[in-house]
């Protein structure tokens, strides 16, 4: 788990699953697999084995670790939802979601299909809990748009749309029951082009249908320069959040136990 993110929408990333496989054209330039191919091979590193697809139980009950409430990315370098993720430990990550209850989770997956599967069966009360986010990528028209009627049907409470790369106009497209929109563009040294048109139309939806909008980034080669305005402005909208207090250590400890992997 990472203590703090630089990613906009988040506070900080916790990734009981390492690992993913590309499946879509927003997978095409994966920052995620960047980085951890850098540390192949190097001993003890949490990327040792690069971006293959492994399970990691040991981070299971790190979320009762924090006192202070954040916004949790749900596995930022991997998917959730993967099929080579068994059943029992997507189970397993619901639970500690569910427990450790002072945090807000942002879940996003590119295989909707069997999120919403799960969280019509074993997984129905973490779908309804308010502070799980279950969210899509969204890339383009063809991969991207079909996600979106598959969350809707997911039975999920609190739906997020991840519309970034965004790499073409999406087009009037239905925002019914979601409850919250990022977009952004596309950074790194293969960054594919960002037109600003295509951003204003998906701001206009979601002002039209009164869905908060975050704005993440222009991306580029070197994002920096770009920044994240919009119009002279940025847009930093959020869907309200459910706020609880934390236990007590003592309590957060106990209920950490049932989750830790014993060495």
């Amino acid at each position: 788990m990472s203590l703090s993110s630089k990613i906009e929408w988040t506070d900080a990333t916790w990734n009981p699953v390492r690992g993913c496989t590309k499946i879509s054209p927003g997978c095409a330039n994966c920052y995620a697999k960047t980085f951890a191919e850098r540390f192949r091979g190097v001993p003890g590193h949490p990327f040792e084995q690069g971006f293959d697809l492994r399970l990691v139980p040991e981070k299971l009950a790190e979320p009762f670790k924090w006192s202070a409430t954040r916004r949790i990315f749900v596995n930022s370098m991997s998917d959730l939802f993967h099929p080579e993720v068994p059943d029992a430990f997507i189970v397993k990550v619901a639970a500690v979601m569910r427990a450790a209850d002072w945090h807000t989770y942002q879940v996003l997956t590119k295989r909707p299909d069997r999120m919403r599967k799960l969280l019509r069966r074993p997984l129905r009360e973490a779908a309804e809990c308010p502070h799980v986010w279950w969210g899509v990528s969204v890339e383009n028209r063809r991969h991207g748009l079909p996600r979106i009627d598959i969350l809707r049907d997911s039975g999920a409470g609190m739906k997020f749309l991840s519309i970034e790369p965004l790499l073409e106009d999406l087009g009037d497209f239905d925002l019914t029951g979601i409850d919250w929109v990022i977009v952004g563009g596309e950074s790194g040294p293969r960054a594919r082009p960002l037109e600003r048109q295509w951003v204003v139309r998906i701001r206009d939806l979601c002002a039209a249908s009164k869905v908060p909008f975050f704005f993440k980034q222009w991306g580029g080669v070197q994002k920096s320069r770009h920044g994240r305005e919009l119009d002279d402005r940025t847009y930093d909208g959020f869907p309200p959040e459910t706020v609880r207090p934390a236990p007590s250590k003592p309590d957060r400890d106990r209920a950490a136990r049932k989750f830790v992997v014993l060495a």
